[in-house]
């Protein structure tokens, strides 16, 4: 049974075998000290092994690994030179990051200066002329609430009131008093997990999934079991067996344009998983942030209207209008029953006590316009796809893809396991691309995948694709890592 695979142990010490189950072994199967040395980095980077533990004893994890003591000493010590570990003499060495280094979950977010092109963000641009309009709309509004003390934990109530109104209009009966607005869908989801979720709470998850909120379940300690979503997407009695098996708390669920693989959950399926919720008592956690990006098929209602009878009340749906508008405005929103409402405001006004309210009247606005923005947003996006996927046809022909029918990405299939390394090494030709074990729960999964959004302006594409190709042309099995030192130990 899978587990959260990040450790936070009470004494601060990695065993050899604890640090042995979080890292990817290399292609050969057999760590040398450079490999080592690259797997516990990555490891670091994102988030499965925590910063100022103490690794095991050069000893002890030669023997797990059955290497040589010196590649684990070789390993080490190039840990060392590259600033992701440090010793205390007679104390043994300890997990650290360089200066200037950032975790992987921070990586791609850049100030956007420099010749960098940036495909590791899915999150499109502003429509700008409706922005503006929206921006003058809330200057107006916004007089009406100067006067109040201007914390609105629950979210300013036009802002409930449009969201909930919204969800009646695509088939999901809702009251403004079942609606929290929060400051973007990644508090929405930390929020829910945080309330309805413990350290050590089991919780079912698609594989591969959102990296950011496989992130925010591991750093609340809970414990994920898999389900995978393949080629032709959810096998519904796997995800059966594994609700009945190990009966999880909570199962998190990205029914619409599933990200990373665009797959989009059919009715039927909705309704088996949600009668199989039901059945075990498990919350289903819905994130629908890309419910609106329908591009070859119509927008799919919310899943909540899939359950019958009582089964809705066991589902919490998280959306925003980072998709659909812009990510910047930080609005989002969790729709539940106005119980679990009300006990999620007293949990978020712990952390941020309300989102601001000139925000809140921009969104209010945007949400009246979206008649407008949505349809040219999906052909932008359409034309964008296009684009992508013509580049990378002409420019790397090996890879395989199948055309998502909405959502903001390719799940590339390179054909053979080398997605970290390319990334690393795509980045010294000028593009910041994810690989798909960002998005995996085991490490070492879906090494073979890379994510690729189609959000940027189309003429961007072409250098892009030229820049992965020259990244990939002429690469053997293993590649150079330009975040660790080029010497011999």
């Amino acid at each position: 049974m899978a587990v959260a695979r990040v450790v936070h142990t009470a004494d601060r010490t990695l065993t050899g075998r604890q640090l042995a189950s979080l890292l990817t072994p290399p292609p050969e199967g057999r760590f040398g000290y450079r490999e080592l040395a690259r797997a516990v980095r990555e490891a670091l980077l994102d988030g499965r092994v925590a910063l100022r533990l103490r690794l095991p004893a050069e000893r002890e994890l030669a023997a797990v690994l059955q290497v040589s003591r010196t590649t684990v000493t070789g390993a080490y010590d190039l840990l060392r030179e590259s600033g992701y570990a440090h010793s205390r003499r007679g104390a043994g060495t300890w997990t650290a990051l360089p200066d200037g280094q950032a975790p992987t979950a921070l990586g791609a977010f850049q100030d956007g200066s420099g010749a960098t092109i940036d495909l590791a963000l899915a999150a499109p641009q502003a429509p700008e002329s409706e922005l503006a309009a929206a921006l003058a709309a809330a200057a107006l509004e916004l007089p009406r609430y100067a006067g109040a003390q201007g914390y609105h934990p629950y979210g300013l109530p036009a802002l409930r009131a449009a969201v909930a109104e919204r969800y009646t209009a695509r088939g999901l009966p809702t009251r403004p008093e079942q609606i929290l607005v929060t400051s973007g869908a990644q508090q929405a989801l930390s929020l829910v997990l945080t309330l309805l979720g413990r350290a050590g709470d089991r919780v079912l998850a698609e594989n591969p999934s959102y990296t950011n909120a496989l992130d925010a379940m591991r750093g609340r300690m809970l414990r994920v079991t898999p389900v995978p979503v393949t080629e032709s997407g959810w096998d519904t009695g796997l995800v059966d067996a594994a609700l009945r098996q190990t009966a999880p708390r909570l199962a998190y669920l990205i029914p619409d344009f599933h990200n990373p693989t665009g797959h989009l959950m059919p009715p039927e399926q909705r309704r088996e998983l949600a009668r199989a919720a039901r059945a075990t008592g498990t919350w289903l956690v819905v994130d629908e942030t890309l419910a609106d990006m329908a591009l070859d098929v119509p927008a799919p209602a919310p899943f909540a209207t899939a359950a019958g009878g009582g089964d809705g009340e066991q589902i919490v749906t998280v959306g925003s209008l980072s998709k659909s508008c812009w990510g910047g405005l930080r609005v989002g929103w969790v729709r539940a029953s106005s119980r679990v409402v009300t006990e999620l405001a007293r949990v978020r006004i712990t952390a941020d006590l309300s989102g601001s309210v000139l925000d809140q009247l921009v969104a209010v606005a945007l949400l009246d316009r979206l008649g407008e923005i949505l349809p040219r947003r999906v052909e932008e996006l359409r034309r964008r796809r296009a684009a992508l996927s013509e580049a990378l046809a002409r420019h790397v022909p090996e890879w395989r893809w199948t055309l998502p029918p909405g959502g903001m990405c390719l799940w590339i299939d390179l054909g053979r396991p080398i997605a970290s390394a390319l990334a690393s090494r795509a980045l010294r030709h000028g593009v910041r691309v994810e690989g798909g074990a960002r998005f995996g729960i085991d490490p070492g999964t879906h090494e073979h995948r890379l994510r690729i959004p189609y959000t940027l302006p189309e003429d961007v594409y072409e250098s892009a694709a030229e820049r992965l190709a020259a990244a990939l042309d002429g690469a053997p099995g293993r590649f150079a890592d330009p975040a660790l030192p080029d010497w011999v130990a």
